[in-house]
């Protein structure tokens, strides 16, 4: 890869600038949430109203996560979704939080981004996971094959052969030096082409730390789930720091965390909308994902004093409140993890909750309002 084009395109495009108060740029992330007694299609306009709200009011980037056969979760297809909200957004980062490489061929997803590049020019992020985002028998359906080990293990040959389809840059001897991610470099490098050579920067996403110390290696930006793996937040940023070697794309670490927060006019309803998600992740674990529940069911649902000790163990790591306990909360784990960038969810059952959480939160920092 030529370095000086790899960090022209790419090195900007990754850290962000603080708004307001904050001391690290804020972004989102979102995994369209279906409520019960909504569809999947006002999910996905929940989606697009949260992405122009925070674009509106300054957050960095939006991404998107890949899940398969949750039925509370509807962005399968996070290359589809980020194509929709880049029709509805004008300057916010769009991105994948992430992509699981393993599940997809890597020339169909430097196929899809490079064409997601095409759509919002300078402003797409490739998130990618080696997790299948899913349990194991839909693994196994999405990638035709019961070996789903082999996915995982060859996560590195995998990440090298997609940074070579989206550079255009195979060695000759290779097997796929004529074969070219369309649209992508190749096109500025026909006869009479325009095509610019830009492509969306790599992220190397995980929970613990082998995508940690491989993204340091790599010298690529890392993002990290806190959201559901607190306990290994600060080992593996440590890890990914500790690893890092200057590339043509980061000459120092950038880390962000992913981190569940909900703010809400009283601390009693911020406590009422997280418990809607708290019980949609105890019927996804005990084998029973469905609809993320309304505030009314979550409150009347009877806890096992095992479900209970999970909703509390859960919920420790959700941040929640008023807005400016919200605040405090975000700014504890800043401190505390040196994270360089916040990547909130906000899972709840209405688009409702989570639109003002957003807002709440932009008012708390004093984001401005950027129309």
């Amino acid at each position: 890869m030529d370095e000086n084009r790899g960090e022209a395109n790419r090195g900007g495009q990754i850290r962000g600038t603080a708004g307001g108060t904050a001391s690290v740029p804020l972004s989102v992330l979102d995994l369209v949430t279906v409520g019960a007694g909504r569809t999947a299609s006002q999910a996905l306009r929940t989606s697009v109203d949260i992405a122009r709200l925070t674009e509106r009011r300054g957050f960095h980037r939006f991404w998107v996560a890949e899940h398969h056969s949750m039925p509370g979760v509807a962005s399968s297809s996070p290359a589809v979704i980020l194509a929709h909200l880049a029709a509805h957004t004008e300057r916010i980062r769009l991105g994948s939080g992430g992509v699981m490489l393993p599940n997809h061929a890597p020339l169909v997803i430097a196929e899809q981004f490079g064409t997601l590049e095409a759509m919002a020019p300078g402003r797409v992020d490739l998130g990618l996971g080696r997790a299948p985002g899913t349990d194991g028998a839909t693994a196994a359906a999405l990638r035709r094959t019961d070996r789903l080990n082999e996915g995982a293990d060859d996560f590195p040959q995998q990440l090298a052969e997609l940074t070579r389809f989206l550079d255009d840059d195979f060695p000759d001897g290779h097997p796929y030096p004529r074969i070219h991610a369309v649209p992508g470099p190749v096109q500025a490098t026909s006869p009479g082409g325009v095509q610019s050579p830009a492509r969306p920067p790599v992220w190397l996403l995980g929970s613990s730390g082998f995508s940690a110390r491989l993204a340091g290696v790599l010298g690529l930006p890392f993002a990290f789930a806190h959201h559901f793996s607190a306990r290994n937040t600060v080992p593996a940023l440590d890890l990914y720091r500790e690893s890092f070697t200057p590339s043509a794309v980061l000459d120092a670490p950038y880390a962000l965390i992913g981190v569940s927060a909900l703010a809400a006019e009283t601390e009693r309803e911020a406590r009422r909308q997280v418990l809607t998600g708290a019980l949609s992740m105890v019927r996804l674990r005990t084998g029973r994902p469905g609809l993320v529940p309304t505030p009314e069911e979550a409150e009347a649902y009877d806890f096992s004093p095992m479900e209970r000790e999970f909703v509390d163990s859960w919920l420790a790591d959700v941040v929640h409140g008023t807005p400016d306990e919200v605040r405090g909360g975000l700014d504890a784990l800043t401190k505390r993890t040196g994270a360089d960038e916040l990547m909130i969810t906000a899972n709840a059952h209405g688009g409702e909750a989570r639109l003002r959480s957003y807002e709440l939160i932009a008012d708390a920092y004093g984001l401005p309002d950027l129309g």
